[in-house]
């Protein structure tokens, strides 16, 4: 097995790290940067030829997400953001829509292709060793622990040792699996997901998300159309495992809504799996840490998980931090700890949330529309006062049932 020298300038890939992340996306880039930053020696891996490519999300981030990325990366520069959001609308399956508008800038669509790369240039800036198109095919183990990885580039094996691997490989992580830890989900906490950017569009307010709800639409999910400029949006779908596929229902829409979309192009498709829920109890063994989708960190309602692998990636290491400062790798399970006590819990909410809509006829949704107000959704998306909306739909005798299950 050769050692080690890829290139024959610049940096120089070494044998042995403190700390190697296995994954270039927020998740990945956080936890380089946090540890780098406490001047750990630390090698990010990313198997994609280019970090940032191709995005399987709607690239749509709150203002208030936003300040969080940027206390851990700094500011964020402008090249990243393609459109600034002002609020959204969101349809019931009979046409009626709540609109949300802040007045302000709340939110972006970020373009990923340059966000992602800025943040994995912010954790090599911090001395952390980047390298994409690499792929690691395998972990190291000695008895239950992990010691490193092997890994593949431009078709040469390399072995390279340390003292914590992160998975932070997505929502297919291979990763943990070799590791030994089971990091399985069930069907139903993963949603299908299908998007085209589109060029040509007819909007109907370009600084507005749109979501378009209905079992008829899609399936225990919605259809979204995120802005990018002026007449460019992201166009996808997220819905349950059903026997027609999420691109159908997506085409479906398309066809359905000739005034949007009759003149448009696509520029790009993306698919994949998304996490919406199924939060693990446990995400570490001796020598390793699952972040990100890999541990199934998303916001259960719409799916997000930039911010949500941010602030794992942070919390994740600090504590590698400590286990490897004080040589005790049992420090790690207070990742389990401080995640469920910072996100974990409240993302819980959310997912009971979800369970509870995902289950709603189109009747009932469009029920809904008629009782709830703009800031109605913008606190149930976050699954925030969830009594509140229960007492809200007490009110209507229709919608008792549905109440009681929030209550």
């Amino acid at each position: 097995m050769e050692q080690l020298r890829l290139i024959k300038v610049g940096r120089v890939l070494d044998k042995e790290y403190d700390v190697v992340v296995v994954g270039g996306g927020p998740g990945g880039s956080s936890t380089a940067k946090t540890l780098a930053d406490k001047g750990l020696r630390v090698a990010l891996f990313e198997k994609r030829p280019s970090i940032g490519s191709e995005k399987r999300c709607a690239e749509g981030l709150s203002i208030g997400s936003i300040k969080i990325i940027e206390d851990i990366f700094g500011k964020v520069p402008k090249k990243c953001f393609a459109r600034m959001i002002n609020g959204a609308i969101v349809y019931a399956p009979n046409g009626k829509n709540v609109l949300v508008d802040f007045g302000k800038d709340a939110g972006a669509i970020m373009e990923r292709k340059i966000f992602d790369k800025w943040l994995a240039m912010q954790a090599s800036k911090a001395g952390a060793y980047v390298q994409s198109k690499t792929e690691v095919y395998d972990v190291i183990k000695e008895g239950n622990s992990v010691r490193g990885v092997m890994i593949n580039f431009e078709g040469k094996k390399y072995e390279i040792r340390s003292k914590v691997v992160v998975a932070a490989d997505g929502v297919e992580s291979t990763v943990a699996r070799k590791a030994g830890l089971n990091t399985t989900n069930k069907l139903i906490n993963i949603d299908s997901g299908y998007q085209y950017e589109m060029s040509n569009l007819k909007l109907k307010d370009s600084k507005k998300i749109e979501i378009f709800m209905g079992n008829e639409i899609a399936p225990r999910g919605y259809v979204w159309i995120f802005p990018k400029g002026k007449d460019v949006a992201n166009v996808g779908i997220g819905i349950a495992m059903s026997k027609k596929p999420a691109r159908y229902y997506l085409d479906k829409f398309i066809e359905e809504n000739p005034k949007i979309f009759s003149e448009s192009s696509i520029i790009e498709v993306n698919s994949g799996g998304i996490p919406v829920g199924g939060f693990l109890e446990n995400m570490v063994m001796d020598g390793l840490v699952v972040v990100g989708d890999a541990a199934h960190q998303v916001n259960p309602i719409h799916g997000g998980g930039m911010k949500e692998a941010t602030i794992a990636g942070n919390i994740a290491g600090e504590v590698i931090y400590r286990a490897i400062k004080k040589n005790n790798m049992s420090i790690l399970k207070k990742y389990n700890k401080l995640w469920w006590k910072e996100r974990g819990k409240h993302l819980r909410k959310v997912e009971r949330l979800r369970e509870v809509v995902e289950k709603l006829s189109d009747d009932e949704l469009n029920k809904l529309a008629d009782v709830l107000k703009g800031e109605d959704l913008i606190e149930f998306s976050r699954g925030e006062r969830l009594l509140k909306l229960g007492k809200i739909l007490i009110k209507n005798p229709d919608l008792i049932q549905l109440a009681k299950k929030l209550m």
